[in-house]
Formats: C-alpha cells, sequence, structure tokens
C-alpha cells in the first residue's frame, strides 16, 4: 500500500525514487548493523510518503525483520514483535515514547533534545497507527 500525505502531489516518478531512495537506506542501516539483507517482503512493507516507510526485510540468515525510516528515526525490531505494518507503527511509538523517559531521567540538554524528537515522532505514529483510513 502507498499513502501520499502531502500539499504537492509528487509525480510517479519521484515516488518510485523516494521509495528506492528509503530502501537503499534501510538496507544501508542494516548492513553498518552486520545484518544481510536478501530480499524485501514488498505485500506486507508499507510507504507513507514522504513521511516514512515500513519494511519487513529478509535477512541472508532467512530471518526477518521490520525497519522504519523517512521523516523518523531509522530502527528495526525482530518480525515477531508485530503481525503488520500498523502492529509495527504502534509498537516502535510506543519504543521511543519509552526510550525519551529514559532520556529525560538523565537531566542533560542534549539527551533532552533527542527525547523531545522522539516523543514528537511517537506521538506522529500513533496518530498514523489509529487512523483507519490509511489501513483499511
Amino acid at each position: 500500500m502507498v499513502v501520499i500525505i502531502m500539499e504537492k502531489a509528487l509525480t510517479e516518478q519521484e515516488q518510485q525514487d523516494w521509495v528506492r531512495d528509503h530502501y537503499q537506506a534501510a538496507v544501508k542501516y542494516l548492513a553498518e548493523k552486520g545484518l544481510i539483507t536478501e530480499s524485501v517482503v514488498l505485500e506486507q512493507s508499507r510507504y507513507l510518503i514522504p513521511l516514512m516507510a515500513v519494511w519487513k526485510l529478509k535477512l541472508s540468515d532467512q530471518s526477518y525483520l521490520w525497519v522504519v525510516n523517512g521523516d523518523v528515526p531509522t530502527d528495526h525490531v525482530e518480525e515477531n514483535v508485530a503481525d503488520s505494518a500498523r502492529g509495527v507503527v504502534r509498537h516502535f511509538s510506543l519504543k521511543w515514547q519509552m526510550q525519551a523517559e529514559e532520556l529525560y531521567a538523565q537531566d542533560d540538554k542534549t539527551q533532552t533534545e533527542f527525547a523531545d524528537y522522539l516523543v514528537s515522532r511517537a506521538e506522529g505514529l500513533y496518530q498514523l497507527h489509529n487512523d483507519e483510513q490509511l489501513w483499511g
């Protein structure tokens, strides 16, 4: 499913470029963590252009991961945390809120700024998760 959320519509080529660029960024992110991607499970991946993409990726060891990227922190989790892209969006929303609470407790300006960023993205993800029109 591709959902485009913006004032100015992107051309078909711009949409394809956005998806390709974010897929490549997700694969690079995993590679930097020593995880080699074999393929993408397109039927379970979702793109909310230009906000975010949720990828279900198969690794070379035959395991699967969910990866989120876009105008959100790039992050990943094992396949078993959710059975759909929508569930993964909810998972990251809750995960980032908990991480932000830990950062706030450090009482460090830089950490607090990053915590604020995480909270804003977590709240945005939760709104997306609750939007039935996006997932129907």
